[in-house]
């Protein structure tokens, strides 16, 4: 019988030990896509040479709402928000909604 063959990858290791179970994996899905949505909303305002005040009132808010948005735990993000920072920032919100690859988890 041949043995599995160790991986020496750090994201696959600690998916092995954290990932297990669906539940898991749906929930380290949701924080990676949050974090993403946060990340790409600084760097586009950094882009822009906004202050998060700046874009707050581009977007008709206050500057803590921005802030929030930016953050890599924040999970309230509307469809609506996120296309008025789109629109301040001269991008375009594109949403895709693609099927998953079927994966069998412990």
């Amino acid at each position: 019988m041949a043995k599995k063959k160790k991986t020496t990858d750090a994201v696959e290791i600690l998916e092995s030990m954290f990932i297990k179970t669906t539940q898991r994996r749906k929930s380290y899905e949701k924080a990676l896509k949050d974090a993403e949505i946060a990340s790409r909303i600084y760097e586009l305002r950094q882009q822009a040479g906004l202050t998060q005040k700046q874009l707050a009132e581009l977007i008709g808010t206050k500057q803590p709402v921005i802030s929030r948005l930016e953050e890599a735990d924040y999970n309230g993000y509307s469809l609506e928000m996120l296309n008025r920072i789109a629109t301040a920032l001269h991008c375009r919100l594109e949403v895709n909604i693609i099927p998953k690859k079927k994966k069998a988890y412990a």
